[in-house]
């Protein structure tokens, strides 16, 4: 399982560009390192795009946060689940994210698994998912990283990140 003090791993992932003007043709594939380098990045990872706590608690509350966390030093906060990227996107859209999150899609769980932070959840129709997470990187190191019991939502929310990163 990652942990502070690791490197990024090196995984390609999906976001749908939503920006008007934009005629894109499908998600933009993108190495996470890559996006990561030289910046200061809140990572969190959730079980699925549409869930009641991801989309009550845990998305919203890094929405109302990304002020304060841009103030903090943050540069972007990506929100990444084991869905595709136009799942992601409609997901972000209907809560009405903006540029404040940006909603990445894992659709393959590689960077989740990559992480380490694969379940499965086949038994009760879901497959594999991310476990919920969330983790500071400073130029491609993980400075933190919160990961939470199973089916528990007290370390990885935006609240509890910005007190890390002030």
């Amino acid at each position: 399982m990652i942990k502070a003090g690791d490197q990024l791993p090196d995984v390609t992932l999906y976001e749908y560009n939503n920006d008007e003007g934009v005629c894109a043709i499908g998600p933009s594939a993108f190495s996470i390192r890559e996006r990561c380098k030289q910046k200061k990045v809140v990572i969190f990872g959730l079980p699925g795009a549409f869930t009641p706590t991801c989309s009550e608690q845990h998305v919203p509350g890094y929405v109302a946060s990304a002020q304060a966390l841009a103030e903090a030093g943050v540069d972007e906060v990506l929100c990444i689940s084991v869905n595709d990227a136009f799942v992601m996107n409609a997901w972000g859209n209907s809560l009405q994210v903006g540029d404040t999150v940006r909603m990445i899609g894992d659709g393959n769980g590689e960077f989740s698994e990559a992480l380490g932070l694969i379940q499965d959840l086949s038994g009760r129709g879901l497959g594999r998912r991310s476990r919920r997470y969330a983790m500071v990187v400073d130029d491609l190191i993980v400075t933190h990283v919160a990961v939470e019991a199973p089916g528990k939502f007290e370390l990885s929310d935006a609240a509890s990140l910005l007190a890390v990163v002030r």
